[in-house]
């Protein structure tokens, strides 16, 4: 656990006008789990001698940074969800990186535009189905979960959450924020309880038998079939990977970003590289049973038993964008009501 900044071992950052060219140590907050990051910290140390420090921050992410200022000692960012990634750089904590070795690993619609993030690895939006209560192709594609078939048939988390929130976003760039709208309405009309929980509690509501179909992220199944508990929960249901009328299906991320006043922005692009190296891009979607980002990689065996798909290829930074609109018309549905 970190101490207080000024005690901290990120103190050094003040006095960084001496910086090497190539530093030996680089510091990342980050809102991913200790142990999902350990693996390739320790990797990268191991391969360049620079060592990682990494503070772990459940929540104020931004605000530490904004009160940091220039002192910061924050390289790098590192956290889940387009919505967050681009709340970190509309707060104006990035800088633009040009790579070309990151613009060759990370796809055109997994990476900002103007170079301030980029993906690491992905994850599917999809529908957990109940194998005894719903057929083969009874649900596939997100515009058939408003459809009155499924009333009181359907589970889900707060729709203000961020995994909706971008969904929602998804739909806005689609059909536009009318349609979506309508379609969010539907959805709570089909809702068979109040939106609750986590992604796995919606699972182990289909098990339980209070509803049929949830929406939910892919790499809950891996996680929910590694403990002892939840392993019936995950048995129950099939995956689906719906798709949007006309295109793919929704897919998030998560992603790295080189904070504006990084000390050590050379050792920095240099760790932002080696995460999108194929190698590292295999143990970090492994870790959390999601999908690598870089070309010719593949998920983890179990990941790939789930099936296939396409994912929507619409960049993310565009669906960033409608998220003040997706959380307007949630709030004015009244979703979670």
């Amino acid at each position: 656990m970190f101490a207080p900044l000024k005690t901290s071992i990120f103190a050094f950052a003040a006095a960084a006008v001496a910086v090497p060219a190539m530093a030996d140590e680089i510091n990342i907050y980050s809102y991913r789990q200790p142990e999902l990051i350990k693996p390739l910290t320790d990797a990268f140390t191991e391969e360049t001698g620079i060592k990682v420090n990494v503070a772990y921050l459940k929540k104020g992410m931004i605000e530490r940074m904004e009160a940091e200022g220039s002192r910061s000692p924050a390289d790098l960012v590192f956290t889940v969800d387009i919505s967050r990634l681009a709340a970190v750089v509309n707060a104006g904590l990035t800088q633009p990186v040009t790579s070309d070795t990151l613009n060759a690993n990370v796809p055109q619609e997994y990476r900002d535009p103007e170079g301030h993030w980029f993906g690491l690895t992905t994850r599917a939006r999809i529908v957990y189905a109940s194998k005894d209560r719903v057929a083969d192709g009874e649900v596939t594609t997100y515009e058939d979960l408003a459809d009155p078939k499924w009333k009181g048939r359907i589970c889900t988390r707060s729709g203000t959450h961020a995994y909706n929130i971008a969904l929602t976003s998804a739909v806005i760039e689609h059909h536009g924020e009318a349609n979506a709208k309508t379609w969010l309405a539907g959805i709570k009309d089909n809702l068979a309880r109040k939106p609750q929980g986590n992604d796995r509690a919606q699972v182990k509501a289909i098990w339980a038998g209070e509803c049929d179909i949830a929406i939910g992220n892919t790499y809950y199944m891996g996680k929910m079939l590694a403990d002892d508990e939840q392993k019936a929960w995950a048995d129950s249901v099939n995956v689906v990977f719906p798709t949007f009328e006309n295109a793919g299906t929704h897919v998030n991320v998560s992603g790295v970003a080189m904070a504006k006043s990084s000390p050590n922005p050379e050792a920095a692009l240099k760790m932002m590289e080696f995460l999108t190296s194929p190698a590292a891009q295999e143990v970090y979607a492994k870790a959390n049973f999601e999908y690598p980002i870089a070309p010719n990689t593949e998920a983890d065996p179990l990941v790939q038993s789930w099936g296939e798909f396409t994912a929507d290829d619409v960049n993310l930074m565009t669906v960033a964008g409608n998220r003040p609109a997706a959380l307007r018309i949630t709030e004015e549905v009244d979703f979670d009501g």
